[in-house]
């Protein structure tokens, strides 16, 4: 179920704040592997390697083999701090796992077959609920993601977790129910702002005939007036 990539990286002796900003003005990014009961290792890989890997649907539920000299470690990344205008990773926390490993992780939702549903064809919308979900699993068994059918769906349905194919040793974290995770619901907000819009053209006619109503009384107040004056 879940992708494993190799990734080049190499061993760094040197730590701190400023050898971390030297060592990605050399075109590498500083990370940390620990975890498994080991000492944690740190370690820098290439820039570009890594943002073409971040780029990548499902970064954080893709397991990597770094190649650190003589040493493969198998590991799963779990934070990545990123620049805030160019992008690019400025430091990865990388999960140390075995074939035993079990992972809190969150599993993205994908909803298929849009146009067999009968709801969102009168108009529906989909309202999502959840766009990922939190399981618990074994890392050799993490899914890329919760597809979700909505075929034959109406306006009012409701799509729960229990609607998509998890493998047994892949539990939710939230266990006391079968949540939901989208809805198709009534364009409330078109019927709302088409009802708004009719009021407001209402209440302009109205005006517009109190207004012409008044001009008209006022014209007879005056001709009355005259003819006293005659």
């Amino acid at each position: 179920m879940v992708m494993t990539s190799p990734l080049k990286a190499e061993k760094r002796t040197t730590l701190g704040k400023g050898k971390s900003r030297a060592l990605r003005r050399e075109g590498k990014t500083p990370a940390i592997i620990y975890g498994d009961a080991k000492n944690p290792i740190a370690i820098a890989i290439d820039t570009r390697s890594i943002n073409n890997e971040l780029r990548k649907p499902g970064f954080l539920t893709r397991l990597y083999d770094l190649q650190l000299e003589e040493e493969t470690v198998r590991v799963l990344p779990q934070d990545v701090a990123v620049h805030p205008v160019n992008d690019n990773a400025e430091h990865i926390d990388f999960l140390r796992v075995n074939e035993n490993t079990k992972v809190t992780i969150e599993i993205p939702v994908s909803f298929i077959n849009e146009e067999n549903s009968p709801g969102i064809k009168r108009g529906g919308i989909l309202n999502v609920t959840r766009y990922s979900i939190e399981v618990i699993c074994p890392v050799a068994n993490i899914p890329e993601k919760f597809d979700f059918d909505l075929t034959n769906l109406e306006i009012g349905d409701s799509i729960h977790f229990s609607n998509t194919q998890v493998d047994e040793s892949v539990t939710p974290t939230i266990t006391d129910r079968d949540f939901t995770i989208a809805s198709i619901v009534a364009p409330s907000i078109l019927t709302t702002d088409e009802s708004e819009t009719e009021e407001t053209e209402g209440e302009e006619e109205d005006s517009e005939v109190e207004t012409e109503e008044t001009a008209e009384d006022q014209k007879e107040e005056k001709a009355e007036d005259k003819k006293e004056d005659s």
